[in-house]
């Protein structure tokens, strides 16, 4: 029977998810008379928080500006546009413009340091290779965008041929091997990002480092507190979307130290999982809210309402500034 559970702490939300579904909500609610708010992409990568802001707000997500013309004749829309948490390539934004719309930029400020730092070094002549988990995830996209002729899209050596757009870091070619600069997704993992940044650094000695580490604070606390829990346990549950790029790199550490399991809800547990098993894990990804967790416990409860939950570390502090909103054109300045 279950005894204990070790809850990871920090889990969930992290600052730059915060930010954006509050300039969502927000944003819906201030524009609610004038019509229905669009979102360029799911605002985070969990379909609950998704599922929750449409109904909650009948907000619209589109995957492309394209789609924004269908939605017209259906509803009324507010002529603005939110961008996700993950970043847009500037082509978006013009785009936006020039259908003479409005936008608020809900992109992550850690997911700008990186656009800036690929802009900077790329207008300096400098070949960019961007580490990367799939060419299709809107950040990889957003930050490719701020200088495609430069960027170069490489693969993290333990996924390299997963997909055959990203460049294998160990046979990767640049036009000028003393002129290239390392940038990467913010949602990667820490040891293995590390690991293909050492291979790069090898096959080019003058290779380009931002001073600070482009990985997220929120994923490097998030994958400490797996690597310390999972010792301690028979099962590692971990609360992700399989679309989130963080939530599924922390199902994978937790896959190579114990037995894990993914789920999106209680709704998906078995109760056959834990046979046997006396200690559990938690944690959930930095866009899975807390009541999903909750709701966990609760379902263990059910099991052994003795359960004694263990919840150590700290929660972190960081808040970032809700964007602004930049108004249709018709309705102030460009």
């Amino acid at each position: 029977m279950i005894e204990r559970v070790y809850l990871a702490k920090p889990r969930g939300f992290c600052a730059g998810v915060v930010m954006a579904i509050n300039a969502v909500e927000r944003a819906a609610e201030e524009l609610k008379d004038q019509g229905d708010l669009v979102v360029y992409h799911s605002i985070v990568h969990n379909d609950v928080v998704v599922a929750r802001l449409r109904e909650r707000y009948g907000v619209h997500i589109v995957e492309d500006l394209s789609e924004i013309a269908e939605l017209e004749k259906k509803y009324k829309l507010a002529r603005t546009i939110v961008f996700s948490a993950h970043g847009i390539p500037p082509s978006v934004r013009e785009e936006v413009r020039r259908m003479g719309w409005g936008y608020i930029d809900a992109t992550c400020p850690l997911v700008t340091k990186v656009h800036s730092e690929a802009r900077y070094y790329a207008a300096r002549g400098y070949t960019v290779l961007l580490i990367g988990d799939s060419a299709d995830h809107q950040e990889v996209r957003g930050t490719l965008g701020e200088a495609p002729e430069s960027t170069i899209l490489v693969a993290v050596h333990t996924h390299v041929g997963s997909d055959p757009r990203l460049a294998d870091p160990r046979t990767v070619e640049v036009p000028d091997p003393e002129r290239v600069a390392v940038f990467t997704q913010t949602t990667l993992s820490v040891d293995d990002t590390d690991r293909t940044i050492e291979i790069l650094k090898k096959r080019f000695p003058k290779l380009v480092q931002p001073s600070r580490s482009d990985l997220c604070y929120a994923t490097k606390n998030r994958q400490d507190q797996v690597k310390l829990i999972a010792p301690h346990v028979d099962l590692f549950l971990v609360l992700t979307s399989s679309y989130s790029s963080n939530g599924m790199r922390l199902f994978e550490i937790a896959s190579g130290l114990t037995r894990a399991r993914r789920i999106d809800t209680a709704a998906d547990l078995r109760r056959e999982w834990f046979d046997g098993v006396r200690n559990v894990g938690i944690t959930s990804a930095a866009s899975t809210p807390e009541d999903l967790v909750q709701q966990v416990l609760v379902y263990l409860r059910e099991i052994n309402p003795r359960l004694e939950v263990i919840e150590e570390g700290e929660w972190e502090k960081i808040r970032f500034r809700e964007p602004r909103r930049v108004p249709p054109l018709n309705d102030g300045d460009e």
